[in-house]
């Protein structure tokens, strides 16, 4: 098969990979390191500091979030996406993780566009300027992370596969004897269940330590941390140890930890932070929104539940989980070179058809 110039087009939000936070910045940087490594001609778009073997092109210098720029500010990723579709010709195919501001110059080029959005449809509103934009390009082809990330009320998207994402398992090293213990990994905002958190590893007596980005630029959020959860932390029972990223740091926190407790309250499309638990060995109690269900193996490499009750409940039976089955687990399902060959096989077959 010959090699493919590629363009892999990512918000300027954050560098890729990200120092610490950022799901969808981790993810692109596997992909992209991955599909270099296997001798394609890699153009990554993204903020100016980012690392990569691919050659890099930058509107920005440094990633916007640390300029104090909102994310609700759509000018960043719009010009981003102008300097990659204005070199459009110069690649077999674009791949944007950059949602709507990559299908609206879709139409304006004859290279095939391909999008993988790394979000929750349910949580866009009908009658809005985003929601609009998806019914549009309802017909692009779309890459789901999950297949319950498909279930969109009201809109059915072009969706040409589901690639589940991957991870360097390898440097994510397993743990068989957890310390004593509990973790919550994530960005402290309210659909993601910090305080349900809270309140299960109250009742279960164990510690809860947090792993947590306060998004600075964002006041609804630092707003519920100095009023809902600020005043629960106490360093003993609750402790907050501020963001954490790397291998290392991650690989620390969650490997010692009896299981990651996981009470989301919305429809996540996937979950990394899930997978890199299990990769550490420790298995995982989470809330059945999303895509739970399709990330953990019940009973085997956690558990899944309805409420806080279940959680409290399930915990009892943690120790029932065998660790070295959470690995394996991700092993099968979530290794990075998974992704890519699924990634790989998708480019292909997309420019075969468009031929």
């Amino acid at each position: 098969m010959r090699k493919l110039k590629i363009a892999q087009l990512v918000p300027p939000w954050l560098a890729v990979p990200p120092k610490k936070y950022g799901g969808t910045e981790l993810i692109a940087s596997y992909l992209t390191e991955g599909l270099v490594k296997r001798g394609h001609d890699i153009t990554l778009f993204a903020s100016g500091d980012s690392k990569t073997k691919a050659k890099l092109v930058s509107v920005f210098p440094k990633a916007l979030y640390w300029k104090g720029i909102s994310w609700k500010d759509p000018y960043g990723p719009l010009l981003q996406a102008i300097s990659c579709f204005e070199k459009a010709e110069n690649f077999d195919i674009i791949h944007s993780h950059s949602a709507y501001w990559g299908l609206c110059f879709s139409a304006l080029t004859k290279t095939k566009v391909i999008t993988t959005y790394h979000g929750d449809f349910n949580s866009i509103p009908k009658n809005t300027a985003k929601y609009s934009i998806l019914e549009k390009f309802k017909n692009s082809p779309f890459i789901s992370i999950s297949n319950s990330q498909r279930k969109i009320k009201g809109l059915k998207l072009n969706f040409i596969a589901t690639i589940y994402n991957g991870i360097e398992i390898e440097k994510f090293k397993f743990n068989d004897i957890p310390n004593n213990y509990l973790v919550w990994m994530g960005r402290i905002t309210p659909k993601k269940g910090l305080l349900e958190a809270i309140e299960v590893a109250k009742k279960v007596k164990v510690p809860l330590k947090i792993a947590a980005k306060i998004d600075k630029n964002h006041p609804p959020d630092i707003e519920f941390y100095k009023k809902k959860v600020k005043p629960l932390i106490d360093g003993k029972k609750v402790i907050y140890i501020g963001e954490i990223g790397g291998y290392k740091a991650k690989s620390n926190f969650l490997r010692n930890a009896i299981a990651l407790i996981n009470p989301i309250k919305w429809k996540e499309p996937f979950g990394l932070v899930m997978v890199e638990a299990m990769a550490s060995g420790t298995p995982v109690i989470v809330f059945d929104k999303g895509s739970a269900k399709e990330i953990i193996k019940d009973g085997k490499t956690g558990f899944i539940v309805k409420n806080i009750p279940q959680a409290i409940n399930v915990f009892k039976k943690i120790d029932k989980i065998k660790r070295r089955d959470c690995r394996k687990w991700v092993e099968k399902k979530f290794s990075n070179d998974r992704m890519i060959n699924e990634y790989e096989k998708l480019y292909y077959k997309v420019l075969k058809k468009h031929a």
